[in-house]
C-alpha cells in the first residue's frame, strides 16, 4: 500500500518544479500575511491566499526553464543583501556586476566582460 502511494506521488511530481527560494519566500509571506490579516486586518488574509495560491502554482508547475528563470531573477536580487563579505560595484561601460572582497581598501576592478578599468572603494 505504502509503496503504491509512493510510486504515484513520484510519478506526479516527476518534471514539475519543486520548492526553490523563491517559493519559500512567497510561502514565507503568505504565512506573515495570514497572521497579519487574522489580528490586525482582514483583508491581508485574501493577499495571503494569493501568494500561497502562486508558490503551489511554481511548485507544481511543469515549465521549468520559465521557473528557474525566475528563481534566478529572485536570488540575483537577495546576493547582494545576503552577502557582507563582499561588494557589489556596477561596470560604468557594459553595467556588468563586479563582485570585490569588502574590507580591501581603494581597488583597481577591471571588469570581466568588457575589460573596462575601474577604481572604487571596498
Amino acid at each position: 500500500m505504502f509503496q503504491k502511494l509512493s510510486n504515484a506521488l513520484s510519478r506526479f511530481f516527476y518534471g514539475r518544479n519543486g520548492m526553490d527560494r523563491l517559493a519559500a519566500a512567497t510561502l514565507g509571506l503568505s504565512l506573515v500575511l495570514l497572521i497579519l490579516g487574522r489580528y490586525l486586518f482582514a483583508p491581508l488574509s485574501f493577499l495571503s491566499a494569493l501568494a500561497l495560491a502562486y508558490t503551489l502554482f511554481r511548485t507544481y508547475s511543469r515549465d521549468l526553464a520559465k521557473r528557474r528563470q525566475e528563481n534566478a531573477w529572485f536570488c540575483h536580487l537577495l546576493d547582494p543583501l545576503r552577502d557582507r563579505q563582499h561588494r557589489y560595484f556596477r561596470c560604468p561601460k557594459c553595467r556588468q556586476r563586479v563582485r570585490v572582497p569588502r574590507g580591501k581598501g581603494h581597488v583597481a576592478i577591471r571588469c570581466p566582460n568588457c575589460g573596462e578599468r575601474f577604481e572604487k572603494h571596498a
